[in-house]
């Protein structure tokens, strides 16, 4: 039997300077998708997913991250007060139950790797889940709930993947594949980061979601900087491949890079004509603004 994926963690320290000056004072996991934060849905995906347990990674001026996830005694009680029993009943969905989260410093910008390594206390020896905030995924089933199905099948570490135009594989992390292991599921034997067009083992970028066993964190312990003088979770992940299985699973649905502007607007279209009332109002708003000549650059 694979231990269970019980616990997640969310690296939200960064500082979301693409979207200056939004997120001067805003954390760019706080932007709003329609109605809800980025990091509501990156939460409700991994909860989706039977995460009984979710750290979040976090740096200065995130406090409003944590205020998220508590109860806002005076809001509530005004709703109250006023009836409104459907935001009331909204707010306590989304609201996690006392003890299922934690939060930690990661203190300094030394990458993804560090900000993982930064909550190996609260992990412990277990498996566990790891889900970027920049990037959520809208699918029928919970794409984090799609992996962990797999891993109760294969056990070892899983990442999802995403095809990619092969003109473009040089902006993303590349997996190598090396044997199936059912429907859409393939060993891993390689990771290749931004590989020229033409050179790539595949088509098939790393999406932002991992399952990966706890010796992981002893490898982040003594792993040295990389790219960009920071501490890689690719680097770390490699050298646990040499000892432990690795499996890629190409996820149903479809992902969205909120740490980039088209991405975000993107996922606010796509989000919102999920909604009948808002769609009616989007669409023609959308078809005359298509019928519109693109600005000169």
């Amino acid at each position: 039997m694979n231990k269970p994926i019980r616990k997640a963690i969310l690296p939200v320290a960064g500082l979301g300077t693409r979207f200056l000056p939004a997120t001067k004072a805003v954390p760019k996991e706080m932007l709003t998708i329609v109605d809800r934060p980025i990091i509501q849905y990156v939460v409700d995906e991994a909860r989706a997913a039977g995460i009984e347990h979710i750290v979040f990674v976090t740096g200065r001026n995130k406090q409003v991250i944590e205020d998220h996830f508590d109860m806002a005694y005076e809001l509530e009680d005004t709703l109250k007060a006023r009836n409104k029993t459907a935001a009331l009943e909204l707010l306590e969905k989304h609201r996690p139950v006392p003890g299922a989260t934690s939060f930690t410093r990661q203190q300094a910008p030394l990458g993804l790797g560090h900000a993982i390594w930064c909550a190996r206390d609260i992990i412990g020896n277990e498996p566990f889940a790891i889900l970027l905030p920049d990037v959520i995924i809208k699918s029928q089933v919970s794409c984090l709930k799609q992996m962990v199905d797999l891993y109760q099948n294969t056990g070892g570490n899983i990442i999802a993947v995403e095809e990619v135009p092969e003109d473009q594989t040089d902006q993303y992390g590349i997996v190598e594949l090396d044997g199936e292991l059912g429907a859409n599921a393939h060993k891993i034997s390689n990771m290749v980061e931004k590989p020229s067009p033409g050179t790539a083992p595949s088509n098939l970028m790393i999406t932002g979601r991992y399952i990966l066993q706890p010796e992981i964190f002893d490898l982040l312990s003594n792993q040295g900087k990389g790219a960009g003088g920071e501490i890689q979770l690719t680097d770390s992940m490699l050298a646990l491949m040499k000892e432990q299985h690795f499996a890629s699973l190409k996820f149903e649905g479809r992902s969205y890079d909120c740490g980039n502007k088209a991405g975000f607007l993107s996922a606010n279209i796509a989000f919102g004509m999920d909604d009948p009332k808002l769609a009616r109002e989007l669409v023609p708003f959308m078809e005359e603004i298509i019928r519109k000549p693109l600005a000169a650059e």
